[in-house]
């Protein structure tokens, strides 16, 4: 039975499956450094699918990257799309998908960044576990993410502790949607894994039918800045709108380099860059502030991070005003409370 449910997966993942890259080159960042990784991520990925067409570079931005982009696009025959105007990744994304969708006949639409760390070797992994999810749970509809083993060795210690606050507070999110709703969140196939789930991992695999609803339906902005939106949230996007257009969501283990081969993550606005992670999903999840506080104390007390004082505290209570600023509530008096217990 393994076996043969490898061999349909090989062959979903050979014929059946389109890949997205997002292409973002902006002028702080080594081009030549970043055309090499591009052209090594396109390299890995060709070696599992059999028609090139099906991988498609995704410009965000003509003058960040269109050139490369259209060359290597032209060199390897695969898809090209472009958006004149930089946006953020989920419009290179979603560009880049609805391209798929329309001219391939893909089952699953894998979307991976450009920076060479999504080893196309695992995306088997995927296709196994979203055909495990439609055989046990008869769905077409599942978003399947790649759990890196550690956030914070490829990141970093800053942004890893960062991206697991943003992580936490938006599972309590969709729990309290979940039950505002009443309907049921199905963690079954995450849970084994960790405490919550990696959502703002960069390798997504999408079936069809998810593709479809997230990045063919009009932008949920919920009122906040298109930073906000296309940038800065732009994975937890793609995981609440497929979440509440009833994807089943599963995790599979993924490799990372020990330290990232490139990132823009220095050239943004850090503060802003966390706030904004956590308030769109509040925001289109219609949380009450006073709950998005409350979540906001109980993960920062548990973050090393409150360990490097002054500047890991003042960096969390940065991110804890800027939200709650943006979600209407101001802080308690301007003092900033403690949220550790006395004892540990």
């Amino acid at each position: 039975m393994t076996a043969h449910l490898t061999q349909q997966a090989l062959r979903v993942m050979r014929h059946n499956t389109g890949v997205v890259i997002p292409v973002y080159f902006p002028e702080r960042v080594d081009a030549v450094r970043g055309k090499t990784l591009l052209r090594d991520t396109i390299m890995m990925f060709l070696d599992q699918v059999a028609d090139s067409i099906t991988i498609c570079l995704s410009v965000d931005g003509e003058q960040y990257g269109a050139e490369i982009a259209h060359k290597l696009a032209q060199e390897f025959a695969l898809s090209f799309c472009l958006s004149q105007i930089n946006r953020g990744k989920l419009q290179g994304a979603t560009l880049g998908v609805q391209y798929l969708l329309e001219h391939t006949t893909s089952d699953y639409i894998a979307i991976i960044d450009q920076d060479g760390d999504h080893f196309a070797n695992e995306l088997l992994n995927f296709l196994r576990a979203a055909q495990h999810i439609a055989s046990c749970r008869h769905t077409d509809k599942m978003l399947l993410i790649g759990r890196r083993m550690s956030r914070h060795r490829p990141m970093g210690f800053l942004r890893g502790e960062i991206e697991e606050l943003a992580c936490r507070i938006l599972l309590d999110a969709l729990m309290y949607r979940a039950v505002i709703t009443q309907r049921p969140l199905p963690l079954e196939y995450v849970t084994c894994l960790d405490e919550f789930p990696d959502f703002h991992s960069g390798y997504k695999l999408f079936s069809r039918s998810t593709a479809e609803a997230v990045f063919c339906s009009p932008p949920q902005q919920a009122g906040v800045s298109d930073d906000c939106y296309f940038r800065h949230a732009c994975e937890a996007v793609m995981v609440v709108e497929a979440i509440e257009r009833g994807a089943y969501l599963g995790e599979v283990h993924r490799s990372t380099f020990n330290e990232q081969p490139i990132s823009t993550f220095g050239l943004l606005n850090r503060i802003q860059l966390a706030a904004d992670k956590i308030i769109w999903p509040c925001k289109r999840l219609d949380i009450p502030s006073p709950f998005v506080e409350q979540w906001l104390s109980n993960h920062l007390a548990s973050l090393l991070l409150t360990t490097m004082s002054p500047e890991g505290r003042e960096e969390l209570e940065q991110i804890r005003q800027t939200v709650l600023q943006t979600l209407g509530k101001s802080s308690s008096q301007g003092i900033a409370p403690r949220f550790e217990p006395v004892f540990v």
